[in-house]
């Protein structure tokens, strides 16, 4: 498998190079990616699902049974359900905002697609994000994947992380600009 040395090197970047290599051999990459996606908005969504997450108090056992019920209620493909259920008997859950992230950028390259991070201060609708993933398509040359998150502290406009590339639009930066050329 073709990745960065350095998302392997990651300990999430090796579960995740696991659970896609698992994937693309059983053809179920992108029911992953929609089961993925499916857990990242559960974290976004559920306050007591990120502290599950997150809390080292939670012992491996409990947690198991808390991503089994999750898994069950998301309506998880199988693949995922195994997996997470993995990290949690790991004790490996703290990892798993870090495993889709890393999951996103795999299902992207193996599409032929970029991934680009995108850092808003308010929540990107559908006609905003296809017409940044325009945008973007003729700047990489190639399909962007968005990876998109909020970040109310930029105060408006965007950050845009494109491969080593990174653009910084956000009103947090032109008026910290503005104030260094006013302190001239």
């Amino acid at each position: 498998m073709e990745t960065s040395g350095g998302m392997q090197a990651s300990l999430a970047g090796r579960y995740a190079s696991a659970l896609f290599d698992l994937a693309r051999d059983e053809k179920q990459i992108d029911a992953v990616g929609r089961s993925l996606e499916a857990l990242n908005q559960a974290l976004a969504d559920s306050r007591e699902f990120d502290e599950l997450v997150i809390s080292p108090l939670v012992s491996r056992e409990d947690a198991g049974k808390a991503f089994a019920a999750v898994a069950g209620q998301l309506a998880l493909d199988p693949i995922t359900t195994n997996f997470v259920g993995v990290l949690a008997r790991n004790g490996r859950k703290s990892e798993l905002r870090d495993v889709i992230r890393a999951f996103r950028k795999l299902a992207a390259n193996h599409r032929g697609e970029t991934t680009a991070e995108v850092v808003s201060a308010h929540p990107l609708g559908d006609d905003q994000i296809e017409k940044l993933k325009s945008q973007l398509r003729g700047r990489a040359g190639r399909d962007v994947a968005i990876e998109a998150r909020v970040d109310p502290n930029i105060l408006g406009g965007l950050v845009v992380k494109l491969g080593s590339q990174m653009i910084d639009a956000s009103l947090r930066t032109k008026l910290n600009r503005l104030a260094q050329a006013m302190k001239g």
